[in-house]
């Protein structure tokens, strides 16, 4: 059974920093045929958003419009854990970030990531004006 913890939410002021973390486990590669593991944010009235995935097989990194310049993904293999630097915040990424992972092909970067499944409880990133 796949399993995801994540950490590093916080209340933090627009234009701050914060780093969320992933612990996997329970991963069997060979199920997969381009697995690709990331981040999807989920804000209260809003559409769900995939916002980063990495693709194990050769650490590629994707990202949606609204995370790109300002978010970095990241996977250290030896730890199973996943990182997601959050810099330049502001209050429109204010929202409940989990981890998700799936084939690549089904990755959705942006809104409508509701289509990859059930939102799960993860780290709550609030971000004040």
């Amino acid at each position: 059974e796949v399993q995801f913890v994540e950490s590093g939410g916080g209340l933090v002021q627009a234009g701050g920093s914060l780093r969320l973390s992933c612990v996997t486990s329970g991963f069997i590669l060979d199920e997969y045929e381009e697995l690709a593991i990331g981040w999807i944010r989920q804000a209260p009235g809003k559409e769900r958003e995939g916002v980063a995935c990495f693709t194990i097989s050769d650490n590629s990194t994707r990202y949606a419009h609204s995370a790109k310049d300002r978010f970095t993904i990241s996977w250290d293999n030896a730890k199973n854990t996943m990182y997601l630097q959050l810099n330049s915040l502001k209050p429109e990424d204010t929202a409940n970030y989990y981890c998700a992972a799936t084939e690549l092909r089904d990755w959705i970067l942006g809104p409508g990531a509701e289509l990859m499944g059930a939102e799960r409880q993860g780290t709550q990133v609030t971000v004040s004006s």
